[in-house]
């Protein structure tokens, strides 16, 4: 068995069959994409749900106890709640030097 046959068993072990895993996680992608607000997004939100997508499916198909899974989908919203924090602040500071 070469290295990539030897992931390719771990991970298949751990998240499923990988066709069912496209299978699942493109299904949540095309509601994703099929929704009102989708092309209004910024590029790091879709980003942001499609990883997230991503982790879902490997949830809905393989171990759902596995917590790196479930780790990883909070670092995906964390990144960006964090910049939308930013962008807030720095809207403050605008409006608040605007107005001296």
């Amino acid at each position: 068995m070469t290295d990539i046959d030897a992931t390719l068993a771990e991970r298949g072990t751990r998240y499923g069959t990988f066709t069912e895993h496209a299978r699942i996680t493109q299904a949540i992608k095309a509601a994703m994409a099929d929704s009102p607000n989708w092309s209004t997004l910024a590029p790091d939100m879709r980003e942001a749900l499609e990883m997230i997508a991503h982790k879902a499916g490997r949830i809905l198909n393989g171990d759902p106890t596995y917590h790196d899974s479930w780790h990883d989908i909070v670092g995906y919203t964390k990144l960006v709640a964090d910049r939308l924090f930013v962008d807030v602040q720095e809207e403050w500071v605008a409006d608040r030097d605007r107005a001296k």
